[in-house]
């Protein structure tokens, strides 16, 4: 009895050693992460400053995504012996210089996508990577500063598809106006003399004109989300028919180093180009909504 009431005493002491010891480390662990927490928000600080000094920045980020598969003498379904895949890769990058008292803003906006299924039984279908999205976007905004809110500004916007129908149509806008900061990262353009040209072989539908071309860009990185969404629109003085508007939006979140998961989304009308698709008079074509997705890993840079 005796020696069950030590060996009781011995855990209970030790337990309680323990809990203490515990304690301690949680006390220790609390007062250096409230150093770090401290230590971050003065390099934070520091970065913010280095940040707002003039000069160029320069980065960029996006999604890659894909899928490859091959099945031989599958006889459960119903193509045995088949081969797929599907490749694709988004790219949002900029280039911008911010002075005291001008700044130049670059920015390249792409995503591609091929998709591949070939029935290896069928002579009559395509082995090949057949593409799918096919988006791309160059612009490039100068200003002069009028205040740190706004300024006088020309744009030159380039739109088209780069792997089929190159510039088929394409849209080249040029124009000038006033540009607005209203706060850190959004950009808001609008120009009344815009110039948009369209290239194209279909005369019948395609048409250049003139009117106000408005963008709405907003770029950020807050911690391991980067997301960038981007509204343009030309509205045409001539015609509603000529108008078009196209909504981008990328998010990427980094789970290690450069590395993450990312999804894109975009959402497009343009009369012109359901006229072309449908056959159609200009004024007869049902413009229904263009979108697109993308989600994959994520990189930055």
């Amino acid at each position: 009895m005796k020696k069950l009431i030590l060996l009781a005493v011995f855990f209970c002491g030790f337990a309680f050693l323990q809990a203490q010891t515990k304690e301690k480390l949680k006390a220790q662990k609390a007062e250096k992460q409230a150093e770090a927490d401290a230590l971050q928000g003065e390099a934070n600080a520091i970065q913010a400053k280095i940040d707002a000094l003039p000069g160029w920045r320069i980065g960029a980020f996006g999604t890659i995504g894909g899928s490859l598969s091959n099945f031989n003498n599958w006889y459960s379904q119903g193509t045995p012996n088949i081969s797929s895949g599907n490749i694709g890769f988004t790219v949002n990058a900029y280039a911008n210089l911010i002075e005291d008292t001008f700044f130049w803003r670059n920015s390249l906006s792409t995503n591609l996508n091929w998709v591949k299924l070939d029935d290896k039984d069928s002579n009559i279908d395509d082995n090949s990577f057949n593409p799918t999205t096919d988006v791309f976007n160059l612009s490039s905004l100068y200003g002069k500063k009028l205040s740190e809110k706004f300024a006088v500004s020309g744009l030159a916007d380039y739109r088209t598809t780069l792997l089929n129908n190159f510039n088929d149509p394409g849209y080249l806008d040029l124009g000038v106006g006033a540009t607005w900061t209203p706060i850190e990262n959004l950009i808001v353009v609008i120009h009344p003399l815009n110039y948009n040209f369209v290239f194209s072989n279909n005369d019948a539908v395609f048409e250049s004109s003139m009117g106000v071309k408005i963008v709405a860009d907003y770029t950020r990185q807050i911690g391991a989300i980067n997301f960038k969404t981007n509204f343009s629109t030309f509205q045409s003085y001539k015609s509603s028919d000529l108008s078009n508007w196209t909504w981008t939006n990328s998010f990427g979140y980094t789970l290690w180093k450069m590395i993450g998961v990312g999804f894109d989304f975009g959402l497009r009308s343009n009369q012109q180009e359901a006229a072309n698709y449908q056959g159609v008079a200009l004024e007869d074509a049902d413009n229904d909504l263009q979108s697109y997705y993308t989600f994959g890993l994520s990189y930055k840079f």
